[in-house]
């Protein structure tokens, strides 16, 4: 079956840091590319990091430097590293899944230029001032 399942949101103070994890099962697994996207309420939602298979990485503007984004192939697992958490973070958080073993590239995973052709169901960050 494929799926993707989130885990690891929160609520944390500004300053904090969480880890968020994606299990891919099924073709997910084996996706070129994967990644991080949220949507805050009331905005549209928007890329935050994205990854191919050969570990190329890409981060919007407003995470560089804050974010990491990971991949454990053995444990089919994604990860996001939040740290420095600002209150502009606060989001719903899905993780994403091209839908073939080939993906456009990182960066057009992030911007758009590729739809992602799995999600999962999300995990709410909640970042306090």
């Amino acid at each position: 079956q494929e799926k993707l399942v989130e885990s690891g949101g929160g609520v944390v103070q500004a300053g904090g840091s969480l880890r968020l994890s994606c299990l891919a099962s099924g073709k997910t697994a084996s996706s070129g590319c994967m990644g991080w996207f949220r949507q805050a309420p009331g905005k549209e939602r928007e890329g935050v990091a994205a990854i191919t298979t050969d570990g190329e990485t890409s981060y919007a503007d407003s995470v560089k430097g804050r974010f990491t984004v990971s991949k454990n192939n053995a444990e089919n697992t994604l990860y996001l590293q939040m740290n420095n958490l600002k209150p502009d973070d606060t989001a719903m958080y899905y993780c994403a899944a091209s839908r073939w073993t080939y993906c456009s590239g990182d960066y057009l995973f992030l911007t758009g230029g590729e739809v992602p052709g799995h999600w999962g169901q999300g995990t709410q960050v909640t970042v306090s001032s």
